[in-house]
């Protein structure tokens, strides 16, 4: 009878001894060996089963578990690739040896990588990391949030979904950035990723009742609408146009001002006068009447124009 070979693998991002059900029953079904330690195998031990380490190749394991029905190797947190590969290859040219059997005992749930995002910038914000980010503040930083943001904008607008992948990876360097900078502020004033992550969750299961809390609504309209009552029930705000970002570029500003003020049904006349600022600002208006998206609109007659130069460059001086 050939022996079976469980190589479990787990993941290195979730607490060690976090196994399934079978992977529990199959470490205690059978000896465990491993190549080195690990928090994995001090779990198991703690458990009340024993991990014997072997520093050796993959016939020394052959030779370690012959004649027993089975026996658990268990992964390192790299996965321990070259000696499942030099093992599988051993098997492939005697069959009869052993049976060689892949089983996660535990794996990357969902968004596991941004552990690692979390991780890697701790390790870089920290004594003996990357000088450049450890003399940042949230202030030197706030133009960088806004580059990155255009810069993601941009990759949407061109449609380049791969690029939009880099950019919000960028993005979110700027908040893990962030949040770790805020971890070192003085005791009472400080908070973390957590704390980040925590007030979002709190904030989407807060607005999404007919979703979280079986609330029905006939359309979209009215989850808007919801969104908007809930929102102004957690923040008391003097003016409708409260919580307005004032540093967003001037034309969407406008924008989003006439539409707090439509939105209201405040009827607040529009500046009279000849000077730009009105005339602009009565343009924004127009626009919005019309159903459009002003800074939009702009956007593509700035980039439209920007082409008729690129292709006016190409062309030799007129004699």
């Amino acid at each position: 009878m050939s022996t079976r070979i469980v190589l479990l693998v787990t993941s290195p991002r979730l607490p060690a001894g976090l196994l399934t059900a079978e992977a529990w029953d199959t470490v205690r079904a059978y000896p465990v060996f491993a190549g080195a330690e690990s928090e994995q195998a001090t779990a198991l031990r703690v458990a009340g089963v024993p991990v014997t380490v072997l520093e050796t190749d993959a016939q020394g394991l052959l030779d370690a578990v012959a004649g027993q029905p089975g026996a658990v190797w268990l992964a390192g947190p790299a996965g321990d690739q070259p000696f499942a590969r030099q093992l599988g290859l051993r098997l492939a040219r005697e069959p009869g040896l052993a049976e060689l059997e892949l089983m996660y005992g535990s794996w990357d749930p969902p968004g596991a990588r941004l552990l690692d995002a979390v991780a890697v910038m701790d390790r870089l914000a920290s004594p003996g990391g990357d000088p450049w980010k450890r003399a940042q503040t949230h202030q030197t930083l706030a133009p960088y949030l806004l580059e990155e943001s255009y810069e993601a904008y941009d990759a949407i607008e061109s449609g380049d979904l791969d690029a939009l992948r880099e950019e919000l990876g960028d993005v979110l360097l700027q908040v893990v950035l962030h949040a770790r900078l805020a971890e070192d502020q003085p005791e009472g004033h400080g908070w973390t990723i957590d704390d980040v992550a925590g007030v979002l969750v709190d904030k989407m299961v807060r607005r999404n009742p007919h979703v979280f809390a079986g609330e029905r609504v006939a359309d979209i309209e009215e989850i808007t609408a919801n969104w908007e009552r809930i929102k102004q029930e957690e923040k008391a705000r003097d003016s409708v146009l409260d919580g307005i970002a004032l540093s967003q570029p001037a034309l969407a500003l406008a924008a989003k001002i006439l539409q707090r003020v439509q939105r209201a049904g405040l009827g607040v006349p529009l500046p009279e006068g000849d000077d730009l600022g009105a005339v602009l600002l009565k343009v924004v208006a127009e626009a919005r009447a019309a159903g459009l998206d002003p800074e939009a609109e702009l956007r593509r007659a700035a980039l439209a124009y920007a082409d008729a130069v690129r292709a006016a460059e190409n062309v030799g001086p007129s004699e």
